[in-house]
């Protein structure tokens, strides 16, 4: 069950006692207003929240080993003890991997290697497409094409092993 807390004024705070002393008291009084104003009773629609959407807050209690252990995997993340957390459950909720920061730059920097080559490849397609090419310049043109599917293949590998250790990772449970 929620527990709100909220500050009043003093002569705020004894004029409501005294207005919900007929009502059961704070408590009950409370839980009625608060009813009201969610189901609209109060001939009103219910307001909306000005903060959106929040976020699940979760709190975890562990023992002081298991505390240092979630630091040290935290720490070496790169993450805080929260975001480690998190991205624990969420892996194991949905399977979406979290990296290091530095592996984040370095997947940004081979997904624009990948769209260098991809637009290489396209760029020969096309030129292969629209000239005829003989001899000695379409063996140019499908030897640097074999070259760009040698390096995606490369490119390609290195982000599955990234994804692989990444799963790995955080599916280990030991």
């Amino acid at each position: 069950m929620a527990d709100f807390k909220l500050r009043l004024p003093d002569d705020l705070a004894r004029r409501f006692d005294a207005w919900a002393a007929d009502r059961g008291g704070r408590s009950p009084a409370l839980r009625r207003l608060i009813d009201q104003a969610c189901t609209g009773e109060d001939g009103g629609e219910p307001a909306a929240s000005p903060l959106g959407f929040r976020p699940v807050k979760l709190t975890v209690r562990l023992a002081a080993e298991d505390g240092l252990g979630l630091a040290r995997e935290a720490r070496a993340m790169g993450l805080t003890r929260n975001a480690w957390a998190a991205a624990l459950i969420r892996h194991r909720l949905t399977g979406r991997p979290t990296f290091r920061r530095e592996e984040e730059v370095a997947l940004i920097a081979l997904q624009a290697e990948v769209r260098r080559v991809g637009v290489n490849v396209n760029q020969i397609a096309r030129a292969l497409n629209t000239a005829v090419l003989e001899g000695r310049v379409l063996d140019l043109e499908l030897t640097y094409l074999d070259e760009l599917r040698t390096e995606l293949r490369v490119h390609l590998s290195t982000l599955r092993q990234a994804f692989a250790g990444n799963a790995a990772y955080w599916g280990d449970a030991a």
